[in-house]
């Protein structure tokens, strides 16, 4: 009976273990869980996701501070227009945080960073190509972009000169938009060097609508995918994610096809991982029931997270002049819209409740978004139940070695 450690992703003449730990923002994963997988030979991420917030805890900067300092006389302004980054402080932070990293980086492994489009920090185009070319300078091996179609991503970067030379992936949920990219990519003469597929029980946001994403399913997206790159003679490896939670779940994409899988729900609960240990107690004891997927992200796709998460009706003021990492290109928000709507329907209420939307920049920065795989109800299943009630925490490299080495649908426990 085959496992994971049977096969291997090939980058050319490189090798590697086909076990991929997906970009989980704001630092859930954390340079320690990414550096970890490239040690044990396969690819880990690190996230750009607020990056200026993630280089302030890990470095003692003070990139939001100044940033807020700078914008105080706007906070109580609803207009956020004039709340800009700094593209130089953008890219310092970025190199900062991606080239400590790599100097760290031990093994015969990758780490990539992952790059949302959604964050459009009131300037979408040229923060993009900031975040994109500082990686490329801190030494980044590879880059994924998610949370958007990227049609012109490879373009901020054609002038960069590893724009080549790094490894360079698209998260797709759907063979359409895989074509759409790679359609409106032709004329860059650069294909994706690897493709993750997304299926409908990844954690977070999701790309299929609120309506019927319950009606894909993640074998048949990547069959039909695995089957287009044939019939156009392209060669790039097709990497699953969502859902995927034991080897044999692993194994059984590879002998189809695959050439790695990504995982991540069961990261969230090592001690290498971002969250705070009381938040991965919540995920271990979650029951099914205890999972939603909901419509309160102001980017407009749908997130799946725990219903308990304390983001959920918080009607915290907007603190764009910090963060504003979803200003849309004008300065707009729909969190802004829905908590003004709430000011306004309640003017003597010291504190409102927003059930619309949620202010995802201020919540993930404090780890109280939850967002969650769909089998995070399963994470019980693979630690310690300890004397106290409370769960084990897993290391990293036992549950990526469990990935690697398992059969028959088995989970291997942790010594006590």
């Amino acid at each position: 009976m085959k496992r994971v450690d049977d096969f291997r992703l090939r980058f050319g003449k490189q090798e590697l273990v086909p076990i991929m730990i997906g970009g989980m923002g704001v630092d859930i994963s954390t340079a320690e869980l990414a550096l970890e997988a490239a040690r044990l030979g396969g690819v880990g991420h690190i996230s750009d996701a607020m990056v200026p917030t993630v280089s302030d805890r890990r470095f003692k900067t003070s990139f939001v501070k100044d940033k807020q300092k700078q914008y105080k006389y706007n906070v109580a302004n609803t207009d956020k227009s004039e709340v800009q980054f700094d593209l130089g402080l953008l890219a310092e932070a970025t190199r900062l945080h991606v080239g400590r990293t790599m100097e760290a980086k031990k093994g015969s492994g990758m780490v990539f960073i992952n790059c949302m489009e959604k964050l459009t920090m009131n300037a979408p185009r040229e923060t993009l190509r900031t975040r994109l070319c500082s990686a490329l300078d801190g030494g980044i091996d590879g880059i994924t972009l998610s949370a958007g179609l990227h049609l012109g991503s490879f373009g901020l970067m054609e002038d960069h000169p590893r724009f080549r030379d790094a490894k360079l992936g698209i998260i797709i949920s759907s063979l359409r938009a895989l074509q759409l990219f790679l359609r409106k990519n032709a004329k860059l003469n650069r294909f994706p060097d690897f493709i993750v597929v997304e299926g409908p029980l990844a954690g977070g946001h999701l790309g299929f609508d609120i309506k019927d994403w319950a009606k894909y399913d993640l074998r048949t997206i990547v069959l039909e995918v695995l089957q287009y790159l044939k019939n156009e003679h392209l060669d790039i490896p097709v990497i699953p994610a969502g859902g995927i939670f034991t080897g044999s779940d692993a194994t059984a994409f590879l002998e189809e096809g695959a050439a790695a899988i990504q995982v991540a729900t069961r990261f969230t609960v090592t001690n290498e991982c971002g969250l705070p240990e009381k938040v991965m107690q919540e995920y271990l004891k979650a029951s099914e029931a205890d999972i939603e997927v909901n419509t309160v992200s102001p980017t407009g796709y749908p997130m799946r997270m725990l219903k308990s998460s304390p983001a959920i009706g918080s009607g915290i003021r907007p603190n764009c002049e910090a963060y504003g990492y979803l200003l849309d290109g004008n300065g707009h928000c729909s969190y802004i819209e829905a908590y003004n709507k709430q000011v306004e329907l309640n003017p003597e209420a010291k504190k409102v409740i927003v059930m619309e939307k949620t202010c995802l920049c201020t919540h993930m920065r404090n780890f109280d978004c939850w967002t969650c795989g769909h089998y995070t109800y399963r994470l019980k299943d693979t630690t310690n139940k300890l004397a106290d009630g409370k769960y084990q925490i897993l290391s990293a490299e036992h549950v990526f070695k469990d990935y690697q080495f398992s059969t028959d649908q088995q989970i291997s426990l942790p010594a006590l």
